[in-house]
Order: C-alpha cells, then sequence, then structure tokens
C-alpha cells in the first residue's frame, strides 16, 4: 500500500498535449498585476466620462477642466512611471547631463534565459489597448470640439491628446527601440504595402 505521504509526491501528468497548452495559455493570459491594470484603465477612461458627461452634471466649466486635467496628469504619471513598467517591461525618461544637454531614454526588459517574460499577454493587451485607444478618441474629440466650435473645450481636448499621445510616442519607442527612425520604419511600412497590392 501507498502511503499518504507518498500520494502527496505523485506529480499530476497530463495525458494529452491539449491539456498542456490549455494550462500554458492560462498562465499566459493570467493577469499578473491586477492594481496597474486597473489603474492603468481607470484614469484614462475617467478622463472620456467625464468630458462626455460633464455638461449634463454641472454647468461649471472651470471644474470640469481641473477635474479632467487632474486626471490625464494622473493617468501620465502612472502609465508612464509605473504600469509601463510592470504591465510590459517598458520605460522612459528625459536625462539632464552636466553639460545641460537633454537625452531621452527608451528601455525594454530584456526576456531571461529560459525565454519566459515577466509580463502577461493578457496585460500587454490590456496595456496597448489602453495606450492606443485613448488618444484616438482625444483626437476624435478635438475634430469635433473644433467644427462645433467649442474653442474653451479645444484648450483641454489638446491637453488630452498632448499627454496621452506623449506616452504613446515613448512607448513605441521603447517597443520599436530608440536607435529606428519611426519615420523611416512607416515608410517601409506603407511602401511594402502599396507594393503588394
Amino acid at each position: 500500500l501507498c502511503s499518504l505521504q507518498d500520494s502527496d509526491d505523485i506529480e499530476d501528468v497530463s495525458l494529452f498535449d491539449a491539456d498542456d497548452d490549455l494550462s500554458r495559455r492560462s498562465k499566459k493570459s493570467k493577469i499578473r498585476h491586477p492594481v496597474a491594470s486597473f489603474f492603468h484603465l481607470f484614469f484614462r477612461v475617467s478622463a472620456i466620462v467625464v468630458y462626455l458627461l460633464c455638461e449634463l452634471l454641472t454647468n461649471s466649466f472651470i471644474a470640469c477642466m481641473v477635474t479632467i486635467i487632474l486626471l490625464l496628469s494622473c493617468d501620465f504619471w502612472a502609465v508612464k512611471n509605473v504600469t509601463g513598467r510592470l504591465m510590459v517591461g517598458l520605460r522612459w525618461w528625459n536625462q539632464v547631463d552636466d553639460d545641460g544637454r537633454s537625452h531621452w531614454v527608451f528601455e525594454a526588459r530584456k526576456v531571461s534565459a529560459q525565454g519566459s517574460k515577466a509580463s502577461s499577454e493578457a496585460e500587454a493587451r490590456i496595456f496597448w489597448l489602453g495606450l492606443i485607444t485613448c488618444p484616438m478618441i482625444w483626437v476624435i474629440f478635438a475634430f469635433s470640439a473644433l467644427f462645433s466650435f467649442k474653442v474653451k473645450w479645444l484648450a483641454v481636448v489638446v491637453m488630452g491628446v498632448v499627454l496621452q499621445g506623449a506616452n504613446l510616442y515613448g512607448y513605441i519607442r521603447c517597443k520599436v527601440g530608440s536607435r529606428k527612425n519611426l519615420t523611416s520604419m512607416a515608410t517601409s511600412y506603407l511602401g511594402k504595402q502599396f507594393l503588394r497590392q
């Protein structure tokens, strides 16, 4: 007979390769930093919701403007300093040397020797979806404010485009690499698409 202690030492082995793939997929799609994922989207979505519902909730433009700019500023800081590092392993910053020259630094986390990353695919999808979608929404708001002649809202919307666009640009440079020229990459990509057609 097998004792209880020996049965604890027995390891479950999957009989089918599909079980292994399913367990690997569930580990990759697991969100490892739920608080960072929440705040990555919270400030962005909150600023958009406040912008959309501001005229319904209050008549004070100043209160709405200050609230939206505070949410956008919190979003900028959280994405740049916390969620980018935790969710996708990217970070960027500006460094001033002793001569007073400004240098932009773009970094990406190196993959470990085993090939495993510290971030999951689900977190990466959340990060990039929020990072790309929200600035596009602010650009739509900018055109809407411009064409509807809401000049006072244009300053708020431009602030949203600038703050969220700066994070988007910084993280694209981190992902693509700081040495590569983004315009040459875009030109080569469009050229390849044109030749395919």
